[in-house]
């Protein structure tokens, strides 16, 4: 049963005259970002691929959090997660190669939400499910075990199996 592991991207700053794409990081997504590295690690989380927005925040998001891992995983580009909406995110899910056992998204709100309500259904932690529905902050962490195949994955399908919004101290 292959795991989806969505990761918002940690807080950014709003630069003045910046475009959203190439927004950076602020004081708080820098301590975020490897407290969500440390949370995936200390899971025993580790991605077999990893798929992240070219916006600024994503990328500086993965490059902090993975550095928290012994081996950091490989990451490839996904332009389409900027900006995108449930159904598109659940395409590229849909087009991920079989022998992929972990996949993690880096990316946006409202989509990524959006995604994990959709393909959980209300199968889970009904607790984390009402936090989700709530809001999806920053550096949040969720987890779904989903049956079958990435192609086959479809709405209520999965399971939530964790849901985490780690803050880091530093």
């Amino acid at each position: 049963m292959p795991d989806l592991v969505i990761l918002r991207h940690a807080k950014s700053a709003w630069p003045p005259g910046v475009p959203d794409r190439d927004r950076p990081l602020g004081p708080r997504g820098l301590r975020d970002a490897p407290a969500a590295g440390r949370l995936l690690a200390r899971s025993g989380i580790l991605p077999d691929l990893v798929l992240c927005s070219p916006a600024r925040r994503t990328r500086e998001t993965w490059e902090l959090a993975s550095a928290e891992f012994p081996a950091a995983p490989a990451v490839t580009p996904e332009p389409r997660l900027y900006g995108a909406a449930t159904e598109e995110i659940l395409d590229i899910v849909r087009e991920t190669p079989s022998g992929i056992g972990t996949l993690l998204l880096v990316g946006h709100n409202p989509g990524l939400q959006d995604l994990v309500l959709t393909l959980a259904g209300g199968a889970g932690d009904a607790d984390a499910l009402d936090r989700i529905e709530e809001k999806f902050p920053t550096s949040a962490v969720a987890v779904l075990a989903c049956p079958g195949t990435w192609a086959g994955l479809a709405p209520g399908a999965a399971r939530l199996t964790a849901f985490e919004v780690p803050r880091g101290t530093r």
